[in-house]
């Protein structure tokens, strides 16, 4: 299904299944925690997931490279929607970061989605949407993440913006994850406190069915209705 115009009367209408059922979804960093709990979340109510990821087998993008972005653009054809879950950003103390990991921080986990959106732009469909992701840091920095909380940070400004730009034409969300259950036993931590990759997987998507924009939804614990 391709939604050819942005009709929230039309919408409210619907259930949240069928807001959804066949629209085509570019996920970007599918092979993730993250995206890979996105990704199948979609996929199991119905979703036409186009999974993309940094390496390896499929389709893959450098989110560092606006060349890399319009030539997956072009390969995948319109879209109803777009999430992305990747990025990166260095973590250091702020003495011991380099121009280099700025400047990696800065093309990659903020402009890799600023470019996401923009070359995006007559690819999606008019009425769909760009879902994006910052971070808890970017709200509540700690040691060394100076990096990290800025670009988090800037992509949410940027979705503020981008979504009173593009208001009636594209819906323009982020959300701001805390510590990811999987991530803090990866490295050998409790996952609580944390909030498992398919809890968090539910507020993705709340912003690629619902009627919001310029959103960033703050995704620190499971929502209500999924706590047993």
């Amino acid at each position: 299904m391709v939604v050819n115009q942005f009709r929230p009367s039309l919408l409210a209408d619907l259930s949240a299944q069928e807001k959804l059922a066949g629209m085509k979804i570019l996920v970007v960093g599918s092979s993730g925690i993250i995206g890979s709990a996105v990704a199948n979340a979609l996929s199991e109510r119905g979703q036409d997931i186009v999974e993309v990821t940094h390496s390896g087998e499929g389709l893959t993008v450098d989110l560092s490279d606006i060349a890399s972005l319009k030539a997956l653009y072009q390969q995948v054809g319109k879209l109803d929607a777009v999430v992305c879950t990747a990025g990166v950003a260095q973590f250091g103390p702020l003495e011991e970061l380099s121009d280099d990991d700025f400047a990696q921080s800065i093309e990659n986990k903020l402009m890799g989605q600023v470019n996401l959106v923009r070359c995006g732009i007559g690819q999606v469909t008019d009425g769909g949407s760009f879902t994006l992701t910052s971070g808890g840091l970017s709200q509540k920095p700690a040691l060394a993440t100076t990096a990290v909380s800025m670009v988090g940070a800037a992509v949410e400004a940027f979705v503020k913006g981008a979504a009173i730009d593009l208001e009636g034409r594209y819906r323009v969300n982020v959300v701001s994850p805390g510590w990811v259950a999987e991530s803090r036993v990866q490295i050998g931590l409790d996952p609580m406190p944390g909030i498992w990759a398919r809890d968090l997987a539910e507020y993705y998507i709340d912003l690629v069915e619902g009627l919001q924009t310029g959103q960033v939804v703050q995704a620190e614990t499971a929502k209500p209705d999924r706590i047993s």
